[in-house]
């Protein structure tokens, strides 16, 4: 876990940087520039979940210091809202990672949040194009289920996670929300990369 912390350092202390790791690597995570802490928050707990599983499966862990990290849009400001939907450079952002996901072809593409998951069914031509309210909590579980459900190793899988669990400061009492949400989106996931294991070339040494 040393390198997760390690890179968890290097993502908090620049945050002025718009992409780190590998784009060769299998993994990416794609993150909204406004909310950076969500790498921490959301991310880092999923990942101990993941790691847990596969190293009591396959006592191995996923070398996790070239995972390829990304902001959706290199400027902050540029991020839709429902005054500001869908500026004109925003698509101008979504042909540049339509480009380097073409030309890499990543297997798990995680995204966290509305934005940048509306931003990767873009990149994909998903229709229909969705405005800033409809991925709320229960739209982007059910589109988790469903890339779960319909996992296949040999395409780019889009998974979006949560970009918040909270309500008022506080966890909510459904099990959704709750710290459980951590292990069933990171036990899912690592069901599905531990079945695929000898397809990903992402395990330690």
């Amino acid at each position: 876990m040393s390198s997760l912390t390690h890179s968890e350092d290097i993502l908090l202390n620049n945050r002025q940087k718009r992409e780190w790791g590998e784009k060769t690597y299998p993994i990416w995570l794609l993150f909204n520039p406004k909310h950076p802490a969500v790498r921490h928050h959301i991310w880092t707990p999923i990942l101990s979940v993941i790691q847990d599983n596969v190293f009591r499966k396959l006592r191995t862990r996923i070398d996790t210091s070239n995972i390829y990290i990304r902001y959706a849009v290199s400027d902050s400001g540029i991020v839709p809202n429902t005054q500001n939907w869908w500026d004109t450079k925003v698509d101008r952002e979504i042909n540049e990672f339509r480009e380097l996901a073409d030309e890499y072809e990543p297997r798990l593409l995680i995204s966290f949040g509305a934005f940048p998951y509306e931003f990767v069914r873009r990149v994909y031509t998903i229709k229909p194009e969705k405005g800033p309210k409809y991925w709320g909590t229960t739209n982007l579980g059910d589109e988790f289920t469903k890339s779960i459900d319909n996992f296949d190793i040999n395409r780019t899988n889009r998974i979006p996670l949560l970009r918040r669990i909270v309500a008022s400061g506080k966890f909510v009492e459904d099990p959704f929300y709750s710290e459980n949400y951590f292990e069933y989106a990171g036990t899912k996931i690592s069901e599905r990369i531990i079945e695929n294991k000898e397809r990903l070339d992402i395990w330690m040494e």
